[in-house]
């Protein structure tokens, strides 16, 4: 529902009165009484990543239901492409949005891995799962692997990666066959990890930097995107709605950050305008980018004073008054349990970018000793944190339904989820192999989810705070890599300011 002014003005009164919103108010560096055990909800956010791998998995794996799986991916077309990540409850490997999971992951350690203590190294692991499968796709010049199975065929079969039978069917971008928006997200997700490698293990730092340079160039050089080439392959799952646009300001702004070149500064300047900087699309998520870009790129101005990246900080603003409740610009839609809803497939994935984004910007903000003006509505680093942390609160249980989207989080959390491993019985338990048909009696019945996916997070309640928790109903009860990926940022922040970590 959209919240009316004199609805929201009540809604800001209610808040300025609130003891939660005084409590978060307080100085972020002041330990403080918490809700939540925000530090179990981030152990949990990344050991999730652990039960998506493909390929063979290491004698550190803690998700131990989990088995090896597609340990021949790419030999079709004479290439390794064992490894990355399942992006779902599929046994699917697409590229697009295992990219911009990534990308969010490294994120999250970029600005808050000083405060993730025994955390920081679970989540490199997380990356780097990701970074050595995309180091593989990015192997040859001017190509990019970006799909490892046929999503129909895989679609049509509820298997355990495990058992798959499904053709690995191996799909590429080219310079005949050009996808600027998978290429320059990828360039993205190494340029970015980069940044999360840099002092623990330089070599591997460069490596990705020097990868994400000759991705880049290719993703810019060859224009087009990756959905006209692949259409009947990756649409409708993981189209690319919004151009390739967004992604080539994304991907220069990370090799901006990541390798201070110059020329990626002088790209952005000249082409900042022509690749939608100023659009008011206000989604971020792993099509469109503009929001993440522009929050990026305001840290150069706010913070290292680029004078010449000022407006970005309009950009940003523009964005942060579109979801401030009561402000004059305000479009952005609650449920009445007070959740950001945007869409009723997978919303939680906005939940969890918009949380990253506000308390990314607040950090911003605070460093500058600046503010938001929303046409006459000041709001303050410590509004966006308390509006951040209420979306995290409601993800993880303070909600009309008293439940935890976060399986394994809290008492009460999503038993049906729409994941094929989690829902059928482990290879240790059941060692015999179920047929690609035969698993769709578990998948139609109402029995619990015999293997936990700890962590994992569900696309989450409808529009009027309803979750049905049933396991057909993909659009509520699937996990996704891209959910988790900026929730691991948000959750480090929160559990650090209550000082739980």
């Amino acid at each position: 529902m959209t919240i009316s002014l004199f609805s929201s003005s009540f809604c800001l009164l209610f808040f300025l009165l609130s003891p939660l919103f005084s409590a978060a108010t307080h100085s972020h560096h002041q330990p403080r009484i918490a809700t939540h055990n925000y530090r179990d909800a981030l152990s949990k956010s990344i050991i999730f990543f652990e039960g998506q791998r493909s390929g063979k998995l290491p004698s550190t794996q803690r998700m131990s239901w989990r088995s090896d799986s597609a340990l021949s991916d790419g030999s079709t077309m004479h290439v390794d492409l064992v490894g990355g990540y399942y992006d779902a409850g599929d046994n699917v490997k697409f590229g697009f949005p295992m990219a911009f999971t990534t990308t969010m992951l490294a994120w999250s350690v970029v600005e808050f891995g000083g405060v993730m203590r025994s955390e920081l190294l679970n989540a490199r692991e997380a990356i780097r799962w990701a970074t050595d499968y995309l180091l593989k796709a990015t192997a040859h010049p001017d190509t990019i692997y970006v799909q490892v199975g046929d999503a129909e065929k895989d679609h049509a079969c509820w298997e355990r990666p495990e058992d798959m039978d499904t053709p690995r069917s191996v799909f590429k971008i080219d310079k005949n066959n050009p996808g600027s928006d998978v290429a320059a997200e990828t360039a993205a997700a190494l340029a970015a990890a980069s940044l999360a490698f840099k002092k623990t293990d330089p070599t591997y730092s460069k490596t990705l930097a020097r990868r994400a340079i000759r991705v880049f160039q290719f993703a810019d050089k060859y224009r087009g995107p990756y959905s006209n080439g692949l259409k009947p392959i990756v649409c409708p799952y993981y189209c690319s709605y919004s151009g390739y646009q967004d992604e080539l300001l994304w991907g220069a702004a990370w090799l901006h950050k990541a390798t201070k070149n110059p020329m990626y500064l002088n790209y952005i300047k000249v082409n900042g305008h022509t690749l939608g900087a100023a659009e008011s699309d206000n989604t971020f998520g792993w099509d469109n980018k503009h929001v993440g870009a522009r929050i990026l790129l305001s840290k150069e101005f706010l913070v290292q004073k680029v004078q010449s990246l000022h407006d970005y900080k309009g950009h940003a603003d523009n964005f942060i008054c579109s979801i401030i409740p009561g402000a004059s610009f305000s479009s952005a839609q609650y449920t009445p349990g007070g959740l950001l809803f945007k869409m009723s497939d997978s919303n939680m994935q906005y939940v969890t970018s918009t949380s990253f984004l506000l308390l990314t910007y607040a950090k911003y903000l605070t460093s500058a000793h600046t503010v938001v003006n929303c046409g006459g509505t000041t709001v303050t680093p410590k509004r966006l944190r308390a509006i951040a942390k209420k979306q995290v609160d409601y993800l993880l249980g303070e909600n009309p339904l008293k439940m935890s989207y976060m399986v394994g989080y809290g008492p009460r959390y999503p038993q049906r989820i729409h994941h094929r491993g989690s829902s059928l019985p482990s290879i240790s338990v059941h060692p015999g192999k179920i047929q690609c048909s035969a698993g769709f009696d578990i998948m139609n019945s109402q029995s619990p989810n015999p293997n936990i996916l700890v962590g994992a997070v569900v696309g989450g309640p409808d529009a009027h705070d309803r979750f049905p928790d049933e396991r057909s109903d993909y659009e509520q009860s699937e996990p996704a890599t891209y959910i988790n990926a900026p929730l691991v940022g948000a959750l480090a922040y929160l559990a650090h300011s209550f000082g739980q970590l």
